[in-house]
C-alpha cells in the first residue's frame, strides 16, 4: 500500500495503485483496463470530507440518523465515490492528458470501513478535431464485488508522439 506524501493527510487510508501512465493515443488500446485503484475508507476520513466540501448531511457520520433513514450505519458520500472514480482516470493519464468529461451514476449504498475497488476499461477512441479522445467506463465495488456506482470519462491525448520516436 502506498503511504501519504510528507504533509498530506488521508487519515489512515491507504490507496493501493501502480503508477502506470499513459502518454500518446496511439498506445492506447480498446478494451484496455486502467490500473484499479483501491480505498479503505473509515468514518472519521467522512466527517473530513464532510468538512472539506460542505456537505454536512449528518446520515454520513451520525448513525442514529442514518439508522432513522434505514441504514445500519453512515453511508458514504456520493460525490465522495465520483472523486475516486476520477482519481482512476486522472492518476492514469497523470500530465499528459486532460479530462474532458466525466459523470458519475450511483445504484447502490457504500458503507465505511469496507474496502472499495474502483477500475476502469477504454471503452473506445477517436480523433477529434485533432485531438486523439480515450472513452472510459468506470465501476465503483464493494467489498462484495457489487457495482454501486458507475461512471463514464473521456480524456483527450496528444495523437502526435515525441520527434525522435517512431
Amino acid at each position: 500500500a502506498k503511504r501519504s506524501a510528507p504533509g498530506s493527510y488521508h487519515d489512515g487510508e491507504e490507496q493501493e495503485k501502480t503508477n502506470t501512465q499513459v502518454a500518446w493515443y496511439k498506445d492506447v488500446d480498446e478494451s484496455a483496463e486502467l490500473p484499479a485503484l483501491t480505498k479503505h475508507p473509515t468514518t472519521r476520513q467522512l466527517v473530513m470530507y464532510a468538512g472539506a466540501s460542505g456537505d454536512f448531511n449528518p446520515i454520513h457520520y451520525d448513525r442514529d440518523v442514518a439508522q432513522t433513514a434505514g441504514h445500519d450505519r453512515v453511508i458514504i458520500h456520493g460525490a465522495l465515490k465520483s472523486a475516486w472514480l476520477a482519481q482512476v482516470v486522472t492518476d492514469w493519464m497523470g500530465n499528459h492528458g486532460s479530462l474532458r468529461e466525466f459523470s458519475a451514476r450511483y445504484s447502490g449504498i457504500d458503507y465505511p470501513d469496507e474496502t472499495k475497488t474502483c477500475t476502469g476499461v477504454v471503452t473506445g477512441k477517436r480523433i477529434e478535431d485533432g485531438a486523439g479522445l480515450i472513452e472510459i467506463g468506470l465501476a465503483l465495488k464493494d467489498a462484495s464485488g457489487d457495482m454501486t456506482t458507475t461512471g463514464t470519462a473521456i480524456v483527450a491525448l496528444s495523437v502526435r508522439a515525441a520527434a525522435n520516436s517512431s
